[in-house]
């Protein structure tokens, strides 16, 4: 998927189901060189992955980029906790929303970006159960409505 210089490497697609998203940014990634072969490749994984504010600096943990295939022993770590990099007035606003409630900081997707690794990270607030069945029930009410105005266009009805 190629959008204005933009190459998705990973989405989190269990992110938006668990978690109401307030607001995103985007966020560079300090990565040494096997991982950015690796991540050329297309491998990587967010599924366990989320973001912690330690020292004013941003940590990104359980993100999963396999060992580069053709690496030697320089190979890196596959599940280091790896720096981001964002503005001191975003990192301030993220400490400040993070310690107001029930916040936490997610990654929705990893890119390249003009060459450069990037990551859309969200501030989320977790959703309950009731609130998942909501969305589904939403969800496929409007699918219902979209398919009935393709029909009644087509004249099958």
């Amino acid at each position: 998927m190629k959008e204005k210089g933009r190459k998705v490497i990973a989405t989190n697609r269990r992110a938006r189901h668990n978690y109401t998203i307030l607001e995103t940014f985007e966020a560079g990634i300090a990565l040494v060189g096997t991982e950015v072969k690796s991540l050329r490749e297309g491998k990587a994984s967010l599924v366990d992955a989320f973001a912690t504010v330690d020292n004013r600096e941003v940590w990104l943990r359980g993100l999963h980029i396999p060992e580069f295939s053709h690496g030697t022993w320089t190979n890196h770590s596959p599940r280091r906790v790896r720096k981001l990099l964002l503005h001191k007035r975003e990192i301030e606003r993220l400490v400040g929303k993070s310690r107001e409630g029930n916040q936490t900081l997610v990654p929705l997707s990893m890119y390249f970006s003009d060459g450069k690794v990037k990551v859309e990270l969200a501030l989320a607030k977790g959703k309950q159960d009731y609130d998942k069945r909501q969305d589904i029930a939403k969800r496929t009410a409007e699918r219902e409505v979209t398919r009935e105005i393709g029909r009644r266009v087509k004249g099958m009805r």
